[in-house]
Formats: structure tokens, sequence, C-alpha cells
């Protein structure tokens, strides 16, 4: 194999620079080519095809920073619909006329759903990636526990998993963490330790949202910020309990901060925050605020009178607020452990394609006795027997419902991946450039702007558009 082209697709994480240059240093020690496409399927699905060359004669471009968060080459929530098989069949003759002769594809679950039809065409492969750490798998054999069903008046299936047949081991899980997951987790913590003083100094309860559509993940490893409460969308909420936890802790400590995912459900496995009937790109339904919701009916339930005697406040509206931590997760320099894994992975779909490897993942594991090392996973042991890729759940035994918080294998779950997450020059970084003085004389210079000179085409008929 002699040339090859990587794409970043879906949201953005912190990890994706890191990813790219791994791939870029393993195809330098190769002698393999390796072209970039601009804004992911977006790009694939353009037919100017625009791409930039990432190693010309065999030399990364200065412009690949894995300390710097987001994606020089771009991305896209664009997304390949396999029965468009005359799209797809010219995406795949672009790509040859490029000389490209397998794509890494670096994305999460809607990534990997995409590249399938590619991947009956040329060689594909996916470098994982994702914040919400929902890309994989808590046993090898999961998928083979989902059945679908119909519901009265509505079209389509829904897909719910019967009772598990495998014990749970932290040691079996498919991609233990995805990178992003790790910096997402650090953002999401440092964020509950500084609203922490607030809810402490004026006697509040906080809720703090953190992002999560359908994975606790990110919740849990808020933990480390010391909140008093974690609630997750795998587990319905009990909301008597929890107020009587609240109401436990506000006599205790005079103030309670709550972490919850952004798609925790009731009683009857509703989502909290209200659904607007828009979708995204991928399909996904736009969610308005767990927080707000959680928020609404903490004040019902507990009451202005409660607050009242207390002389913490005139009515629990001015007692409880929300904050979200929002898509700051998602960005900035990530922490040493997405860096280096992120290469590690990237690196390694470089591999898969120069052994003949197709519709393949390269997967971060863990065993207590070997630690994390990098490997390979088929992806259609990803897909369920109907074909589909369902986001991974965080699974039961990581948290404890009752006490609301992670349980003991929970801990052990996230110390594996935490204990020397953060290196040295994180924090010399941060000394180093958050108030350098150029920062208030010079403007910020983006990366876009250095890439943009740097953009191929293919020779087409078609228009070409700013990227």
């Amino acid at each position: 194999m002699k040339r090859i082209a990587i794409l970043t697709a879906g949201g953005d994480t912190p990890a994706l620079n890191a990813t790219i240059h791994g791939a870029v240093t393993r195809a330098n020690q190769l002698k393999i080519e390796i072209f970039g496409i601009i804004k992911g399927f977006n790009g694939v699905l353009n037919p100017n095809l625009p791409h930039v060359h990432l190693n010309p004669l065999f030399q990364e471009i200065p412009e690949i920073d894995p300390a710097k968060g987001g994606t020089l080459i771009g991305s896209s929530r664009d997304y390949v619909d396999a029965s468009e098989t005359a799209k797809l069949d010219l995406v795949a003759a672009q790509l040859r006329r490029l000389g490209i002769e397998g794509l890494i594809c670096i994305g999460g679950d809607g990534t990997l759903n995409g590249l399938q039809p590619l991947a009956e065409r040329l060689p594909v492969v996916l470098a994982p990636k994702t914040i919400d750490n929902d890309l994989g798998l808590n046993y090898p054999n999961e998928p083979d526990e989902f059945v679908r069903a119909t519901e009265p008046g509505k079209s389509g299936f829904i897909y719910k998993k019967t009772t598990a047949r495998a014990e749970f081991e932290l040691g079996q899980m498919v991609n233990y963490a995805t990178p992003g997951y790790a910096t997402a987790v650090f953002v999401s913590a440092s964020g509950v330790e500084r609203i922490r003083t607030t809810a402490e100094s004026h006697r509040r309860i906080a809720i703090i949202e953190v992002m999560g559509r359908h994975s606790g993940y990110i919740a849990l490893g808020s933990a480390y910020g010391r909140p008093d409460l974690i609630l997750i969308p795998e587990h319905p909420l009990d909301l008597e309990s929890l107020v009587q936890k609240v109401k436990h802790l506000y006599d205790l400590q005079k103030n309670v901060v709550i972490v919850c995912g952004e798609g925790i459900v009731d009683e009857m496995g509703r989502e909290l925050g209200a659904e607007q009937n828009t979708t995204d790109p991928a399909g996904n339904k736009i969610l308005t605020g767990a927080s707000e919701a959680l928020r609404a009916k903490l004040i019902q339930m507990i009451g202005d009178r409660y607050f009242q005697l207390y002389r913490r406040g005139d009515s629990a509206k001015e007692a409880i607020f929300t904050r979200k931590v929002g898509h700051t997760q998602r960005g900035g320099r990530p922490i040493l452990f997405d860096r280096f894994y992120a290469a590690e992975l990237g690196a390694k779909a470089v591999d898969l394609l120069k052994d003949g490897y197709n519709n393949c993942v390269s997967v971060l594991q863990w065993t207590e006795k070997k630690g994390f090392y990098v490997d390979h996973f088929d992806a259609n042991r990803l897909r369920d027997r109907w074909g589909l890729i369902h986001a991974r759940k965080m699974h039961p035994a990581l948290y404890d419902a009752k006490r609301m918080w992670p349980s003991k294998v929970g801990i052990e779950y996230l110390q594996a991946i935490f204990t020397d997450a953060i290196g040295n020059d994180d924090m010399e970084h941060m000394r180093q450039t958050l108030f350098a003085p150029g920062n208030l004389s010079l403007p910020y210079h983006s990366i876009n702007t250095d890439i943009h000179k740097r953009i191929r085409y293919l020779e087409t008929a078609a228009p070409r558009t700013m990227l």
C-alpha cells in the first residue's frame, strides 16, 4: 500500500489532531503517502474531493500539532447513506483517481455505521474518538443481546437489550476508553470544583449538566470533582430518593452539588430534557436541557418554605441553580492520556490497512496484568443481528444507584484511566501560555488559515466553494 487517506467525522474532540499525528508518523516510517480529506464525509461526497498532503517527502507538515484540540482537516456531521449506491460508487472512484488505496476514518459509532458501505468498495478502518466513551462493548457478545420490537401507532422498530448472559469484567471490555474522554472528564471535574465554591458560599443547590446523551461515563468521571450526587442516563431517576438525599445533605453542609448527564431519564424511561422535533444531521434528537428540567422538579418538590425556614433565600427558585459545562468538554488541549493513546490508535489504523484489514477498528484494551495496549476488532462484531451499531451504555456494575455514586468497580475503572492521565507538560503548558503577554497584543491565528493554502482538488467541472 503506497497511498492512503484520513478524515475526521462527527463532533470534535480534543484528541483528533493527536490521532492524525500518530497516523502520519507511522505512515512516514512505512513510506506511505497520507492525504487528509477536508471536512470529513462532506469532503468525500464533494466532487472536487478537497484534500491536503499531510506528509510530502514523508515529512509531517508543521501544522500537525498533537497537543492542539480540534482537527486541522475539519469535520462535519454529514454521513454516508448506504442506499445511495451511485453516490458511493462515485466516492470510491474519486478516491481511486487520487490514488487512494485505503481510508482511515476517525469517529464514533455514527462514523462506523457510515463506514460500512464504503468498506465494500475499498479498504476502510476506524480510529475511535468520542468524548462520550460510547464506542465499544462491555463484553464481546453484547450485540447478541439486542432484540427489536414495534410500538403501537409508530413506524419502525425499537431496540432493547435482554438480560446479560455474561459476567462483567473490566478486562473484557472492547475499547476500554476512547480518545477525548479523559480530557472531557478533566474539564468537567474541574468545573464541578469551581461551582462548588459558589454553592458553598451562597448556600445553594447546584445542578451541573455534562455531556453524554445515552452514556453516563463523563458524569461518572466527574466524581473526581467531588460532587455530592451523580445522575446517569442509564439508570431511571428516583425523584423521591433524590429529594431525600438533597435535603439530608443541605441540612448537613448548607450546599449540594449534583452532576447529571444530559440524557437522564425519569421512572418511565423518558428523557428529562424536553426534546425538540428537529434533529441534527446525524438524526439525533436535540435535547433542550436535563438540568433545567431537574431544577423545575426540585423546586416543585422541595418548595419555597424549606429555604425560607433556613433564611437562605425567599424561594426554591433562588436557591437552586444550574450550569452546563457544555462544549468546553469538546475542546482545548488534550491531556497526556488522550494525546498518547490517540496517537497509538492512529498508528494502529495505518498498520491495519498495511496488513490488509478492512472494516476494522483499532481499539484500546486494558487488563490488570498488561495495563493498556492497542489491538484491533472486527467492526461487524460490534453490530447486532440486524446490522446496527448501538452506542455503548455504561454497565450497571460501574454505578451504585442507591448512593448515586461510582461503585467499587466503577472506581477501579476510573483509576485505571486517570491515575497518571495528566503529564507534567500539561501543567507547564498552562503556566507558560495562558497568560503569555503575546495573548494581549496578537490576534488569534487559526489553523484553518494555514491549511487552506495547502488544499488541493480533483480536476472536475463542478464549481468549487469555500471550505
